[in-house]
C-alpha cells in the first residue's frame, strides 16, 4: 500500500484489509468462546506464546484482532488492544501504567463519566490532579517525582477545548512522563496524535467508529516510541525486557486479560464494518455541524460553542491540528434549564439520547444527565452548565436540521 494514499483509499485499501483465510472481504464472525487443538501440547504453546494462535475469546479472537489491526493501522501505532467499552479501555490503560501512591495530570474538561472513573482510582491510592488547562507552563508548575502519566481529551466533550498534542507532548516528555490522549471527538479522520507527539490513544468505537449505534466497545492505540524508565513507571518493570513495548505486553497479558474487558466478536465485526465509511460520515457530519453552529450563532439568545466559529478560543487548532474541520459536537446555552428542555422537546429531527458519534443528531442536557455525579464546579469546569444543550451532528440533510433548531429555538420563546 502507497503511503501517500488518502484516507479513505486506506480505510478500505489498506493492509489490514486483506488477508482474510477463505479470501472473504470482510473478517468473518468468530462468534466462539474457545478454539479447539488437536493435542495438549499445541494448546500449551498458545497459552505460552510460543505459538500463533487463539485459545480463549477473553484473550484474543480473530475477529476482534482484525479490528485492532485496522484501528492501529488508521492511527500508525505499534499495536492495538480492543476492549468492551471507552471507559473500559480507559481504565485499562491508567491501571497499566499506575499503582498506588502515583498520580495522574489531567485537563478538567472530560466526559462526567471519565471524571468518575477518577475518582474512583482515588480509592486504589491513585490520585489525579486537574489542571483548567493542559499546556506547558501548567505541566511545568504540576509534575512531580510521583507523577505517571498526563491524560486529556484531544477534543474535551462537549467543552470543546482542544488539547495542543505537540506542546504537551514535548513537556511531559522532557519530565519523562508518557502522554495519553481520549481522541474519540476527534477521530483518525481529523487527527493522529501519535504523529504529532502523544504515546497512547484511545477512542471509545462505540461513537463515531461504530457510527450506527449498534455496539459498545473502545480501542487503546500504543505508539511504541516512549522510552520507559521502569524505576520510575514501576508499575512496568516486570515487563522490563518489552523495552519501548512494555505498555502494551503488559495491557495485554495482564491488565486488561484479568480484568476481563474484552470487545465481543459481534461488536468488533460491526464497528468492523463502520469504521469503512468513517472518512465519508465525518466530511458530512463536520459540515452539518458547522453550518448549524453558523446558523444558532446569528440568535440573539442563543449562545453557541462550536470550534469553527470566528472568535473560538481554540479556532487555531481546526487549520493546525483537526485537518480544517471542527468536529461533529456542538453546544449550546439557552439561557435556564427550563427554556434549554424546550427546545430538547420541541424538535423533530434530534433524537434524546446520551450517545454521541451516531449516524442521527442526538440531543441532551448534560447537567442533569452525564454530569450527575459531578459537583458543580467540576460540572461546570467541563463546560457544562444547567441551561447547556450538547448536540451531536448527525448526516441528515443540513436544511432540515437548521429549520429543526430555528423552530425549536423560535418556539421557545413564546
Amino acid at each position: 500500500m502507497e503511503h501517500d494514499c488518502k484516507f479513505n483509499t486506506r480505510l478500505l485499501h489498506g493492509e489490514t484489509s486483506k488477508g482474510y483465510g477463505q479470501r472473504e472481504i470482510l473478517p468473518p464472525i468468530s462468534q466462539v468462546s474457545a478454539f479447539q487443538y488437536e493435542s495438549m501440547e499445541e494448546l500449551e504453546r498458545v497459552f505460552t506464546h510460543k505459538s500463533m494462535g487463539y485459545a480463549y475469546t477473553r484473550i484474543g479472537n480473530p475477529s476482534v484482532s482484525a479490528f485492532e489491526q485496522k484501528i492501529n493501522e488508521l492511527e500508525g501505532g505499534a499495536g492495538a488492544v480492543c476492549c468492551s467499552s471507552g471507559m473500559s479501555a480507559i481504565t485499562a490503560s491508567l491501571l497499566a501504567i499506575c499503582e498506588s501512591g502515583d498520580e495522574i495530570i489531567a485537563g478538567t474538561g472530560l466526559y462526567g463519566g471519565t471524571i468518575d472513573l477518577l475518582h474512583d482510582l482515588e480509592k486504589l491510592g491513585i490520585h489525579t490532579i486537574f489542571t483548567k488547562k493542559l499546556d506547558k507552563t501548567s505541566l511545568t508548575g504540576l509534575i512531580t517525582d510521583r507523577t505517571r502519566v498526563i491524560f486529556g481529551e484531544l477534543i474535551s466533550n462537549p467543552s470543546l477545548i482542544v488539547m495542543d498534542v505537540k506542546e504537551v507532548s514535548e513537556a511531559a516528555h522532557e519530565a519523562g512522563i508518557p502522554v495519553l490522549i481520549d481522541s474519540t471527538t476527534a477521530t483518525p479522520y481529523m487527527a493522529r496524535p501519535i504523529e504529532l507527539g502523544a504515546d497512547i490513544v484511545i477512542h471509545s468505537t462505540s461513537k463515531y467508529i461504530n457510527g450506527g449505534g449498534n455496539s459498545i466497545g473502545g480501542i487503546i492505540v500504543d505508539g511504541g516510541k516512549f522510552s520507559w524508565n521502569f524505576e520510575k513507571h514501576t508499575a512496568l518493570k516486570e515487563f522490563k525486557k518489552y523495552g519501548r513495548m512494555a505498555f502494551s505486553v503488559r495491557l495485554r497479558t495482564d491488565i486488561w486479560e484479568n480484568l476481563g474487558s474484552c470487545m465481543a466478536p459481534m461488536n468488533a465485526y460491526l464497528s468492523y464494518i463502520g469504521v469503512e465509511t468513517l472518512g465519508l460520515r465525518m466530511e458530512k457530519i463536520c459540515d452539518n455541524a458547522d453550518a448549524l453552529a453558523k446558523a444558532l450563532d446569528k440568535e440573539p439568545d442563543i449562545e453557541v460553542n462550536y470550534l469553527t466559529l470566528p472568535g473560538h478560543p481554540y479556532h487555531e487548532y481546526v487549520d493546525s491540528q483537526l485537518g480544517g474541520h471542527g468536529g461533529g459536537i456542538l453546544n449550546f446555552r439557552a439561557g435556564s434549564r427550563e427554556r434549554a428542555f424546550k427546545i430538547i422537546n420541541s424538535l423533530k429531527y434530534a433524537v434524546i439520547a446520551s450517545n454521541i458519534g451516531d449516524l442521527r443528531t442526538l440531543v441532551i442536557h448534560p447537567a442533569s444527565t452525564l454530569y450527575l455525579r459531578s459537583g458543580r464546579e467540576e460540572t461546570e469546569a467541563a463546560g457544562v452548565f444547567d441551561d447547556t444543550v450538547r448536540v451531536s451532528v448527525g448526516i441528515e440533510d443540513k436544511e432540515d436540521l437548521i429549520n429543526d433548531f430555528l423552530s425549536a429555538v423560535a418556539d421557545s420563546r413564546i
